[in-house]
């Protein structure tokens, strides 16, 4: 195979691909094309009473960009695991270059929960979330949602659809309806910014007034 590196990584994005591995003591990395690709309409998320109870009433904060290195860390720390350390390597340099990016749920100075993924123009390529506590995940997806929508993305891909996205509004689309999405949203201007410091209560509050 290739050798792979972060430019190759973003043109296998910009074409409709991702990288794998086996597991994480696999060294060989492959190129995965679903037929079917999940991604989750930002214009629609779905937030259920529960979760909106649950930010409402967090005590915890949100950052972006503070430690995408914990959260590649959460993200492989389970049995099963894609990411091994070609791929932790490669995404430390799409971060370092400012195409890969992360959302921290803390509470207080503990990382309880985030998601990271790539971004290229107005898509946003979501690669692994984790979870240490009960709603994190969900939260830093609320969270990850809302400021995708301040940013102006338009496309945010799940790559597949598991239970836990479906319950948050996440659906399975065709590989050439993906293909089309694709080639419109990775030509719009967006930012995803850093820097950002806020909590779940002030998000819900900010979801709640423009629904």
């Amino acid at each position: 195979m290739t050798t792979l590196t972060p430019e190759l990584l973003l043109h296998g994005y910009s074409v409709g691909i991702f990288p794998m591995s086996e597991s994480r003591d696999d060294p060989e990395v492959f190129w995965v094309d679903p037929r079917r690709r999940g991604i989750l309409p930002l214009d629609s998320f779905h937030i259920s009473r529960s979760l909106r109870r649950a930010m409402r009433r967090s005590a915890w904060t949100v950052t972006v960009d503070r430690d995408f290195d914990g959260v590649l860390d959460g993200c492989a720390d389970r049995e099963d695991t894609w990411i091994n350390a070609e791929i932790r390597k490669l995404y430390g340099m799409l971060f370092n270059l400012g195409q890969a990016h992360s959302l921290e749920v803390w509470d207080g100075q503990t990382l309880v929960g985030g998601v990271y993924g790539v971004v290229l123009g107005g898509a946003f390529f979501g690669e692994s979330m984790f979870s240490r506590r009960t709603n994190a995940s969900k939260i830093a997806l609320a969270c990850l949602v809302q400021h995708l929508n301040d940013g102006g993305f338009t496309l945010f891909d799940t790559q597949f659809i598991t239970d836990h996205l479906a319950s948050l509004g996440a659906i399975e689309i065709s590989r050439d309806k993906y293909h089309s999405l694709l080639s419109e949203a990775k030509n719009q201007p967006a930012a995803f910014g850093t820097g950002l410091h806020t909590t779940p209560q002030d998000v819900m509050q900010r979801i709640t007034q423009m629904s």
